[in-house]
C-alpha cells in the first residue's frame, strides 16, 4: 500500500522542550503525571455551609456560622456540633465537617441558619473527595495526544511550565507550470491561476502546521534543480504540485532523482492521483509530487501527506470516520476511487455521505459543496445506498 510505502520510509521527528503557551496544537511525546492528588485535598463545590452530616442526621435544625471558609485560605474547625462553616465553591472542606448544605437550603437571620424542609444531609454531600480525579504515579495524558485547550489546563495541573512536544516538521509547498498565475496578477487567456498552492498551505495550517511556505517554479530544468536543491536543504519536506506526469515538460522526477532523492514509487491505482510520486531525500527529507490537477491534489494531500506527518510526529493516526452512501456510487474495477461527499442527517440523526461527483479531476469549485470525500475499493459493481466507507474530511 502507498500508505505502508510512505510510513516506513519516514523518519520520526524529534521531541523538544516547549514553553507551556507555546504547545496548543503541538503532538506530545511525554506521558503526564499529576505532581499530588488531584483536587489535592477535599473540595467543596457548592456555595452554602459546611456541616457536620451525623448532627444533621440527628436532627439539628439550626446552626451558628462561626467562620467563612474562602477558596485558597488554610483549612478552618468547626468548633461544635451544632455549629456551621459558611463556605465558598473550591474552597478546603473544614476539619470536623463532612456534609455541604447549599445556600439555597437554608434561611440566614443574624448570624444563624435554619434549614429549609427535609435536607439531605449524607457525608460528603457536594464534596469532591481528595484523589478522586487522578493521583500521582498514574498519567493524566499519554504521549501521542494532540494539546488543545482541556489538555494544556491538565498539563499546567501537573505544575509542568514546559513539556516534550514533537517538533513540527518545515513543509515548502512548491507548484510547477509556466500556465500559472498569481491571484492579483495580469493573466493571459492562455494561462490559469495558481490555486493549488493556496489549498495545499491552507490545509496543513487549518491542521495546525505553522511551518509552512511555498514557491513557484518554471517548468526549466536549471531552475528546478536550484530551488528544489535549496529547499530540500532547508525542509523536512516538500510537496510540489504538478510536473510528476509522464509528459515532456513533466521535469520534477529527474530533477529528483538529480538531487539525490530516491524514488519510492510512482503512481498508485486510484482515482483521483493516479500519477502521484513519492521520493526521500538524501537526509530523509519526504518528496511527495501530488498531481497538478486541483481535485488530485488536495485529496492525495488529505488522504496521504496529513497521516503521514501526523504518524511522524508521534501522534495517534485516527482511522477514518464510517459513514453510509446516501445514495449509490461507483468505483473502478482497477482502483480505489476517491469520491467527494456532503454529510447530511437523515430523521433519525444518522450521518449519511451524500455523493458530490466532480465533472474531472480539475474540477475544484465541486469541491465547495463537499465535506470531504469516501474511498471506495475497486469494484465493478455499484456500491449500494447504506454502504459503510471511511470518510476523510477536508
Amino acid at each position: 500500500m502507498a500508505q505502508a510505502a510512505i510510513d516506513s520510509r519516514i523518519k520520526p521527528f524529534p521531541p523538544e522542550l516547549q514553553p507551556l503557551e507555546q504547545c496548543i496544537g503541538r503532538t506530545l511525546r511525554q506521558d503526564v503525571y499529576a505532581e499530588r492528588d488531584n483536587p489535592p485535598f477535599d473540595r467543596v463545590c457548592m456555595d452554602g455551609i459546611a456541616v457536620a452530616s451525623a448532627t444533621l442526621a440527628s436532627g439539628v435544625r439550626r446552626y451558628r456560622i462561626e467562620a467563612t471558609q474562602a477558596a485558597g485560605a488554610p483549612p478552618l474547625r468547626l468548633p461544635s456540633a451544632d455549629s456551621a462553616i459558611e463556605v465558598m465553591t473550591g474552597a478546603i472542606l473544614p476539619f470536623g465537617a463532612d456534609c455541604i448544605v447549599p445556600l439555597e437550603e437554608y434561611d440566614l437571620h443574624e448570624g444563624a441558619v435554619s434549614l429549609k424542609g427535609e435536607v439531605n444531609g449524607d457525608a460528603y454531600r457536594n464534596v469532591q473527595r481528595r484523589g478522586s480525579d487522578s493521583q500521582p504515579g498514574v498519567p493524566m495524558l499519554k504521549a501521542g495526544i494532540r494539546l488543545g485547550a482541556p489538555e494544556i489546563a491538565v498539563v499546567a495541573s501537573a505544575g509542568l511550565a514546559q513539556v516534550q512536544v514533537s517538533r513540527e516538521p518545515r513543509f515548502r509547498v512548491v507548484s510547477t507550470g509556466d500556465e500559472l498565475v498569481e491571484p492579483g496578477q495580469p493573466i493571459a487567456e492562455h494561462q490559469v491561476r495558481r490555486s493549488n498552492a493556496y489549498a495545499v498551505v491552507a490545509a496543513l495550517r487549518g491542521r495546525g502546521f505553522t511551518h509552512v511556505l511555498d514557491d513557484h517554479i518554471l517548468d526549466n530544468e536549471k531552475m528546478l534543480h536550484e530551488s528544489l536543491g535549496q529547499h530540500l536543504s532547508q525542509h523536512d519536506v516538500l510537496i510540489l504540485s504538478g510536473g510528476v506526469s509522464k509528459g515532456k515538460f513533466d521535469l520534477v522526477p529527474q530533477v529528483l532523482k538529480s538531487l539525490r532523492v530516491e524514488e519510492v514509487f510512482y503512481q498508485v491505482a486510484q482515482r483521483p492521483g493516479m500519477p502521484m510520486w513519492f521520493g526521500v531525500g538524501p537526509a530523509g527529507q519526504a518528496v511527495f509530487g501530488l498531481p497538478g490537477n486541483p481535485v488530485s491534489t488536495l485529496v492525495c494531500l488529505i488522504r496521504y501527506v496529513v497521516p503521514a506527518m501526523t504518524a511522524a510526529m508521534g501522534g495517534r493516526v485516527s482511522a477514518p470516520e464510517p459513514i453510509a452512501l446516501a445514495s449509490e456510487a461507483r468505483s473502478r474495477p482497477s482502483a480505489a476511487y476517491f469520491l467527494p461527499v456532503s454529510v447530511r442527517h437523515d430523521a433519525a440523526g444518522r450521518a449519511l455521505a451524500e455523493p458530490r461527483s466532480p465533472k474531472g479531476s480539475g474540477d475544484f469549485l465541486a469541491l465547495t459543496a463537499a465535506d470531504g470525500f469516501v474511498e471506495l475499493p475497486p469494484q465493478a459493481e455499484p456500491f449500494p445506498a447504506g454502504y459503510v466507507a471511511g470518510f476523510y474530511r477536508w
